[in-house]
């Protein structure tokens, strides 16, 4: 048995999940080893009345007392499964507490601790941990994206929190997942959930579900997919560019707060360069390479997520701002050409530079990737030089960042018009 285990309690906000009227809900954190889970208490509060240091709701009235109550309760029921654990197994990890907590049946917890045995895998979260420990290895040896890896653990989590809402249990056997798993999933994504996602981001937490069920298949761990009628299908998000005006009153705005002068001018260089957060934050002088006779700068980068080469001219925007932070103490000290927060503080700040700017929407790395690729394809690029610059596999993608605007259509037709038309407005004769 290992003496030194300790168990570590806490119970935060979810400030990221708030729901319009301010309110976030309720989680306690069980760490054992550094390692961590989390589970909802299924109740929100008002963020001002949250005692940080106490870990207490201080709001008057009954609701608050109950909330507290509750806490107490959590905390001491967690304590005594965690001590029967420790009689049972010589190791206690956080999901066999918090199965135990959300009322999990013994032998699955014991299998819990064989999570790279592949033979030993019979319930969906166990299969989900062999395929993410997979995925980990992949990423070390840099044949996959340690972003990818992220969307993983977040359909991760999303199933547990599913089924804790859902079935009352902290995971399921592989041959008791019902054919209407899928559908109450999705349904729990976009209407039941602390935070409601949008259709399509529900899909692709649906879709990976499937997947890995589908995997387990092939493992021989199931005789059938039971959410292989589920149809993840139904189109693509449109994401719409920023128009020139916006990025125009982003560039031009005077912003005496330097962290705020440092996310606008961070962004801006994402707009002329398409580079997605995880690249430019890595971005060096050593990514600056010069090509063809005239010698041209050109940033040239291995994408984080797909592995390809992203290769982008520098253009002149992109020139000075190299130049601004060429001497900021910040990238000399970690070689980097552009001062980048890290990826939360980033969007956090992202979101106040939109009011500041007087930008009537939300500012995210992708958009900027959307605004990159819609100046390039309307102002005459190629759409294979669009695709080879923003770092994809296949022009399918690219496809996705098209969007045809008016005055680009007006331009075409003009062409047309000028061909076929006269001046005054009669068809042409056919010589």
């Amino acid at each position: 048995m290992k003496s030194n285990q300790k168990l570590a309690i806490m119970f935060w906000l979810k400030s990221s999940k708030a729901t319009k009227d301010g309110m976030a809900p309720l989680y306690v954190r069980i760490t054992i080893d550094g390692e961590y889970e989390d589970i909802s208490l299924s109740r929100k509060i008002n963020p001002q009345f949250w005692d940080t240091r106490l870990k207490r709701d201080t709001e008057p009235g009954s609701k608050a007392k109950a909330t507290n109550l509750k806490i107490g309760l959590v905390e001491g029921d967690l304590e005594n499964h965690f001590t029967v654990l420790r009689s049972q197994f010589d190791e206690i990890t956080p999901l066999m507490v918090k199965n135990s907590y959300l009322g999990l049946k013994e032998k699955s917890i014991v299998t819990n601790n064989a999570f790279s045995e592949a033979d030993n895998i019979k319930t969906l979260l166990e299969a989900f941990a062999d395929f993410i420990s997979n995925f980990e290895v992949m990423v070390k040896a840099g044949t996959r994206s340690n972003e990818t890896l992220k969307h993983w653990r977040t359909t991760k989590t999303k199933v547990a929190e599913f089924m804790a809402f859902k079935y009352r249990v902290g995971d399921i056997n592989l041959a008791d997942i019902p054919p209407s798993f899928a559908n109450h999933f999705y349904k729990y994504l976009t209407l039941e959930a602390d935070s409601i996602l949008a259709e399509v981001t529900a899909k692709k937490h649906v879709k990976k579900t499937k997947q890995i069920v589908e995997h387990c298949v092939t493992e021989l761990r199931l005789d059938r997919n039971p959410l292989k009628g589920f149809k993840c299908g139904g189109g693509e998000l449109e994401v719409l560019p920023l128009e020139m005006a916006e990025v125009h009153a982003m560039l031009n705005k005077k912003i005496e707060i330097e962290r705020l002068s440092e996310v606008r001018d961070a962004y801006i260089f994402q707009c002329f360069t398409g580079f997605a957060f995880q690249d430019i934050y890595g971005l060096s002088r050593e990514n600056i390479i010069k090509v063809g006779i005239k010698q041209e700068r050109w940033l040239s980068k291995e994408r984080g997520k797909t592995g390809v080469i992203e290769m982008v001219p520098i253009l002149p925007i992109v020139e000075e701002l190299i130049s601004k932070y060429a001497t900021n103490p910040y990238c000399l000290k970690n070689n980097c050409l552009i001062p980048v927060n890290c990826n939360a503080r980033y969007n956090a700040y992202l979101k106040e530079l939109a009011v500041i700017c007087g930008i009537k929407r939300e500012l995210n790395t992708h958009l900027a990737r959307h605004t990159f690729a819609d100046i390039m394809l309307n102002n005459g690029v190629p759409l294979e030089d669009v695709s080879k610059m923003l770092g994809h596999k296949s022009i399918r993608t690219t496809l996705r960042y098209c969007r045809v605007k008016k005055s680009r259509i007006s331009a075409s037709v003009a062409k047309v018009k000028n061909i076929l038309f006269t001046k005054s407005g009669a068809l042409k004769k056919v010589s």
